[in-house]
């Protein structure tokens, strides 16, 4: 049995996708967003020398919900959830502190660089989520192929780098747990009622209630705290809470409530580039030719994850 054309959706559920695969605007804008995220991982490992990793965390996520919830009165968007929506923003909410509760140690304990790819293995996560839980995202052999390929063109990107010495098992496992839960996060959102919810007010819910979570456990695990407000780490904590936890999470939430979520995830695979060109710049890492190379490799799977089916 179909739903005729002008029929109400049932209410419980989600909102069917408006496009069916990337196109010209969506991916410029996730262009943007991953050079934003980029950045974001070097300017969070940069943070955690003067501010400790849970703390800066629950700050970023309080200070980011203020600005989402500013930005709601701006536009008349009301924060109140219906109750119906209360269990599936909570299941979420704690996806979202799980992420940020493993990528900040992580960052403290491994280099940016290998960090990113780790916590960039949450389209795997999602793709397969997908194909089981969100009707019309189903994980193709052309989606699988592209998939593998971006981690192995981000791979290929970590294997020109110069060690450092200042990485350890126990920061890559860290970061690799937060890819996880930030592909669980994704499909807390896509496969609930929450694809039919305000993105701004979700996020708001997500970044509150994180903040709040993140900075109990720096409290209970006794945390630093501040310990330095340089210019170098307020600025790089600024960056994150503006261009990381306000405008990129919260037009990428947008983008999943509109793309299949597997594609928008898969995009977001460019960034470990882009975050190797940010340790080139502000942490004076090396630039290698695996850079080039391993970009090019992204870049097919991502083609191969969105090209036309030959289908509608």
């Amino acid at each position: 049995m179909t739903r005729e054309a002008g029929d109400p959706a049932p209410p419980s559920a989600p909102r069917a996708l408006e496009k069916d695969r990337l196109d010209f605007f969506a991916a410029g804008v996730l262009t943007l967003l991953c050079v934003f995220l980029g950045i974001g991982q070097v300017a969070m490992k940069v943070a955690n020398a003067g501010i400790s990793p849970l703390l800066q965390g629950g700050m970023r996520s309080l200070l980011a919900s203020g600005l989402v919830g500013l930005w709601c009165m701006f536009r008349g968007i009301s924060l109140r959830m219906a109750p119906a929506m209360i269990a599936p923003v909570l299941l979420s909410a704690a996806f979202f502190t799980a992420e940020f509760a493993f990528l900040y140690p992580g960052l403290d304990r491994t280099t940016a660089s290998r960090a990113v790819i780790f916590l960039y293995t949450s389209p795997l996560v999602v793709a397969v989520g997908a194909h089981f839980l969100i009707p019309g995202d189903r994980l193709t052999w052309s989606k699988s192929a592209g998939l593998l390929a971006a981690l192995a063109g981000v791979s290929i990107v970590l294997a020109g780098r110069e060690p450092s010495g200042t990485s350890s098992l126990t920061g890559d496992l860290l970061c690799l747990a937060g890819g996880v839960a930030w592909g669980f996060l994704t499909l807390s959102v896509r496969a609930t009622r929450l694809a039919t919810e305000k993105p701004e007010r979700v996020i708001f819910m997500q970044l509150l209630i994180s903040g709040v979570l993140l900075s109990l456990i720096s409290l209970v695990y006794g945390e630093r705290g501040i310990t330095d407000l340089s210019p170098l780490v307020v600025g790089a904590f600024g960056y994150t809470v503006v261009f990381v936890a306000f405008i990129t999470f919260t037009t990428s939430l947008w983008l999943m409530t509109r793309y299949p979520a597997s594609r928008v995830m898969a995009f977001l695979m460019i960034t470990p580039a882009f975050g190797v060109a940010a340790g080139v710049v502000l942490l004076g890492e090396p630039l290698t030719i695996h850079l080039g190379v391993g970009l090019a490799v992204v870049i097919l799977g991502l083609w191969l994850v969105n090209r036309p089916t030959g289908r509608r």
